[in-house]
């Protein structure tokens, strides 16, 4: 966690430099710049196309469970905090902290002269108001925030956030969903179809949403952050990635979210564009549904868990360009260590578990994956890969939303689901592995796995914290709910023309700052 001494020096700083697989639809050539009928100042509007893998299920941060969502989060909201490009947490609403000394008040200095998209004000009742709405019953960030008991309004610029015990993840937290800051009068005003009519306070006004094609954004003309030199954004839609890729060659799009293996020689060879290749925080692997059969019994998810060469399916998948995993905890973060190291299948082992599991001939499971040829890859990968131990995998394939809502409901018995990551290691197991928690896919019900867990949460201390995640992944390691399989490596595909691009390892873009000749 950010010290107080370095982050109010980082908000000095950024204080600052304030004063001084078949496209779907945005296929076409429009490269957003060509002249339009309104005059002059039109033909030179700077419009900057993004294009996404998966449509955004969800514009409201208090709802959303997806990646893709976060892309277009970042454009419409500010954040109290926010990660720069060393992965440190520094000022954005928040312009300074306080703790007190037992550790359980917070106190949050907030950014004055900042109004939302719709001409309202924010102040520290505005950030009350958002942080209750995160801890509400029917948002999938309560977890996030269960220990806070109190938001308290000190002064119009000033709150006081009390919690039950210390937490660690406080700030990490506040630099994702549970700290984008939305307009209060907008959620009164449109209730639960605030997801269709987002308002925050960001670089970018939100302009329409057509689902399954794009979601199209527009300069806020009064942003509080300096000025935004893009006229418009564009998150256009392609679920297949090599079609993005023709895209962005042909000037339709000018960031590629991610460029499939295959086609990165091409793009660095083509000096019109880069590929932006690094690691981030994030992990991809299987939940397997512990609640019904094949995956109730417990050594046939070893069997499975055991069944796959993670060297190999990054080979084979990602010519290089990911990490193996078996854990959520990717290198520099505070609880990566021994329990990410990764082994060859031993088949001895693995017909053992088999005969344990009372399917010594071998069983078959279906396997949910998405509908991109990327992940029908991967799909095939697993399957020829488990064949071998004659676990016979069928692959069903299911569009990105709907597999989200079978995986929330239990209708699967496996499906393939990753997570972006973030900088706290809480924010990478807690929702998916505590009791009841909104992540938790596998239904994993384990007391000493929860107790660990939260224990965690209210360590300060960071070795006695990796402690903790330590033992949690030796349980998870003979529960076996999710298949850790790689880490994730950001593979952005940039046209030479989009400028001021950076790279940060939530694996998110920031457009506020992007500009485009």
């Amino acid at each position: 966690m950010l010290s107080k001494k370095a982050f109010k020096t980082a908000s000095a700083l950024l204080l600052s430099s304030m004063l001084v697989l078949s496209g779907c639809g945005g296929s076409g050539t429009d490269s957003g710049t060509k002249p339009t009928t309104k005059g002059t100042e039109a033909a030179t509007n700077k419009v900057l196309n993004i294009g996404l893998k998966a449509d955004p299920p969800s514009l409201d941060p208090s709802q959303s469970t997806a990646l893709v969502d976060r892309f277009v989060h970042n454009s419409l909201y500010d954040k109290l905090f926010d990660i720069n490009e060393k992965g440190e947490i520094i000022p954005m609403l928040a312009t300074s902290y306080e703790v007190s000394p037992d550790g359980l008040t917070y106190t949050l200095k907030l950014k004055e002269g900042v109004t939302f998209h719709d001409g309202t004000k924010f102040d520290a009742e505005a950030a009350k108001f958002n942080i209750d709405r995160y801890r509400a019953e029917d948002s999938r960030r309560r977890a996030e925030l269960t220990f806070i008991t109190d938001v308290k309004v000190v002064d119009p610029l000033t709150i006081q956030i009390v919690l039950k015990k210390p937490f660690a993840p406080l700030l990490s937290i506040f630099t994702d969903r549970s700290g984008m800051m939305v307009s209060p009068e907008a959620v009164k005003k449109s209730g639960k179809d605030f997801i269709n009519n987002p308002v925050g306070s960001g670089p970018f006004v939100f302009v329409k949403q057509v689902k399954g094609d794009q979601v199209n954004l527009k300069k806020n003309e009064n942003y509080w952050n300096g000025e935004v030199k893009l006229d418009e954004v564009n998150f256009k839609v392609f679920t297949n990635q090599s079609a993005g890729v023709q895209n962005l060659k042909s000037g339709a799009i000018d960031i590629l979210d991610e460029v499939p293996v295959k086609e990165i020689p091409g793009l660095k060879n083509d000096s019109n564009f880069e590929v932006v290749s690094a690691a981030n925080y994030g992990f991809q692997g299987i939940y397997m549904n512990m609640s019904a059969e094949p995956f109730s019994n417990k050594y046939l998810r070893q069997a499975v868990d055991r069944a796959i060469d993670r060297e190999t399916v990054i080979k084979v998948l990602f010519d290089g360009y990911g990490l193996p995993a078996n854990s959520p905890f990717s290198p520099g973060n505070l609880a990566y260590g021994d329990s990410d190291k990764v082994k060859k299948p031993d088949p001895e082992e693995i017909k053992e578990l088999l005969a344990k599991g009372g399917k010594p001939d071998g069983f078959s499971f279906t396997l949910q994956i998405a509908t991109s040829p990327a992940n029908e890859q991967f799909g095939a990968v697993l399957q020829n890969m488990l064949k071998t131990y004659n676990i016979d995998v069928k692959l069903e394939k299911v569009e990105f939303g709907a597999m989200l809502e079978k995986s929330e409901k239990g209708t699967f018995e496996a499906t393939q689901l990753g997570w972006s990551g973030r900088v706290d290691p809480d924010q990478n197991i807690y929702d998916f592995m505590v009791t009841g928690a909104p992540n938790n896919k596998s239904r994993i019900n384990n007391p000493e796995v929860d107790r660990l867990i939260v224990e965690a949460r209210s360590e300060l201390d960071n070795t006695k914290r990796k402690a903790l995640y330590d033992q949690v992944m030796a349980i998870l390691y003979e529960e076996a709910p999710y298949v850790y399989i790689y880490h994730n490596y950001d593979r952005f595909g940039i046209s030479k023309k989009v400028k001021g691009f950076t790279h940060v390892p939530d694996g998110l873009i920031r457009t506020a700052k992007l500009d485009k000749e």
